[in-house]
This record gives structure tokens, C-alpha cells and sequence, in this order.
């Protein structure tokens, strides 16, 4: 098996509690959806990869007999565990582990999900590691949100993606394996860079699926509303990995006064409406 792709554990250093209370939460028409796609019945176990503060794994806890919460920042369980004491979710486990590093140790699963998080993982080992701990009749769901600050032409976000850059792209930021240069052409700030040496992969996450060994693959689009204050903006931002107030440093007064002044020059209530999509790819073992 080739390497591993190397892991800056800093990328969301001090993200966490941002995460937990400014990330939009899924819609219930999700959870619905899985349910009826993988008869889920209150039996069973969930495996929840890259789990964050829990906004998979808390809302379907009670779908299964036990949950288990895999992320690498041990800042994500601290919240998660706290979300999850909040609502009286006591069938959840929480490992600190990186996906790639899952194993038969932990026991078969009726279910895994992944969310945002795919993204940051090695996807073909991610995937050949779930179809290994699935039971026969189990499946997997990779959620992905789009409406992305980052590639919209709303007013609103592209301002605010303005307003990042000014106070973002002048730090000197990188992890150990990857230049400035690189980090920028990976990050959402997509800045057109004919000489970066970094390509994504023009695979989708469907003809990954369609590739691997699961017997049948499904997709679903959902969509549902959500409302965003300059409060939520702001706390959105700081649970990334590329606006976190650890990066901004001793800028995060100025670069609140600046979006704060920049998004109420669009709209004075300060509140902006979005529809976002949801894309839901199922897969089943068999």
C-alpha cells in the first residue's frame, strides 16, 4: 500500500468551539433519507469518519444501539463530547485515530458516514478500510455541502471572501510538507496559479465509489435554508482551517471591524438568506 498522504494535525488549532456553534447543521430530511436507505431501526452500530464535533453522529444515535466518533483533532471530541452530554447521548464513543488508520479492532459496522471531512482523507483507502468493517448488509454515505463561500457569486460571500484574502494571503502560513505557494493552491482561496505544482484529483467522489468494491452506489440531492448573521459569518470562518483566529493573530479586531463594515455596506440587517445543496452518495456492500 502506498504511503500515507501526510497530516498537519495544527490545520484546525483552536477551530473546534467555532465548529460545534457556527457550521450550518445538516437538514432532517438527511437523516430521513438515511434511515430509509439502510432500514436503520434502533440496531446496529455506526461508524461516524472525520466526525468533528458530532454533527452526524449525535443526530443518529438513537438509530442504532452504539455509535463510534472517529476524528483526529482531540479539540473536535472535547466538543463533541460536550454536544453529545448536552442532548443526553450516552451510546457514543470517541477515538482520536485518522481514518486511514481503521482496522477490525474496532468491531463491524451496520453504517459508516462521512461528512465534510472526505476531503481532507486518502479517499481510496478511506473507502477500501469501510468496505472492510461493513457487515454484509451494511452500506456507506458520503455527505458532501456545497453553497461554498468560496465558488459563489452571491454579493455577500464574495465580499467576504474579499475581505478574507486582504487579511489572509499576506500571512506566512505552512505545514511541514507543503509550501506557501502549495497550501494556497489546495486552500478555497483558489487563486489562479498556472505554476503550482498541486492538482486535485478530476476524479469525483461517485466514480470513486463506482470503483471500489461496493456492489451498488446511489446519489441523492437535498437542499434546505439557511440564515446567516455577521455573527454566524464570523464564527463560520473561524472554524476553518485557512480564517481560524489562531492564524489572524493579534488582526482579529481589525478583520471583524473590516467584514462587519464590508457585509452591512450589502444589507443593513446584516442577515443574508441561502438556499444550500446537500449531495448524498450511498453505497452498499452487497
Amino acid at each position: 500500500m502506498d504511503a500515507l498522504r501526510a497530516y498537519d494535525p495544527t490545520l484546525f488549532k483552536g477551530a473546534a468551539w467555532y465548529y460545534a456553534r457556527y457550521r450550518p447543521r445538516y437538514p432532517s430530511t438527511l437523516f430521513a433519507l438515511l434511515s430509509e436507505a439502510f432500514n436503520l431501526n434502533g440496531q446496529g452500530r455506526l461508524l461516524d469518519l472525520g466526525c468533528g464535533t458530532g454533527q452526524i453522529a449525535i443526530p443518529l444515535c438513537d438509530r442504532f444501539d452504539e455509535v463510534v466518533g472517529i476524528d483526529p483533532q482531540p479539540e473536535m471530541l472535547i466538543e463533541a463530547q460536550r454536544e453529545a452530554a448536552m442532548v443526553g447521548a450516552s451510546n457514543i464513543t470517541w477515538v482520536e485515530q485518522r481514518a486511514e488508520l481503521i482496522s477490525q479492532s474496532l468491531g463491524f459496522f451496520k453504517l459508516v458516514t462521512i461528512g465534510r471531512a472526505f476531503r481532507w482523507m486518502d479517499e481510496k483507502v478511506v473507502l477500501q478500510r469501510c468496505y472492510e468493517l461493513l457487515l454484509d448488509d451494511g452500506g456507506l454515505a458520503i455527505i458532501s455541502t456545497g453553497g461554498s463561500f468560496w465558488k459563489n457569486s452571491e454579493p455577500w460571500k464574495q465580499k467576504t471572501i474579499e475581505v478574507v484574502k486582504k487579511w489572509r494571503l499576506g500571512e506566512q502560513y505552512t505545514t511541514p510538507d507543503i509550501s506557501k505557494k502549495d497550501l494556497l493552491a489546495r486552500s478555497p482561496f483558489a487563486l489562479k496559479n498556472p505554476d503550482s505544482s498541486y492538482t486535485r484529483s478530476k476524479i469525483t467522489k461517485k466514480d470513486l465509489l463506482v470503483r471500489s468494491p461496493f456492489a451498488r452506489v446511489a446519489q441523492h440531492q437535498l437542499e434546505f435554508e439557511h440564515i446567516w448573521t455577521i455573527e454566524n459569518i464570523i464564527g463560520y470562518l473561524y472554524s476553518t482551517s485557512f480564517c481560524s483566529r489562531t492564524l489572524l493573530g493579534d488582526q482579529v479586531t481589525q478583520f471583524e471591524a473590516d467584514l462587519k463594515e464590508a457585509l452591512l455596506s450589502l444589507e443593513l440587517s446584516g442577515q443574508f438568506k441561502e438556499t444550500k445543496p446537500l449531495s448524498v452518495l450511498l453505497a452498499w456492500k452487497r
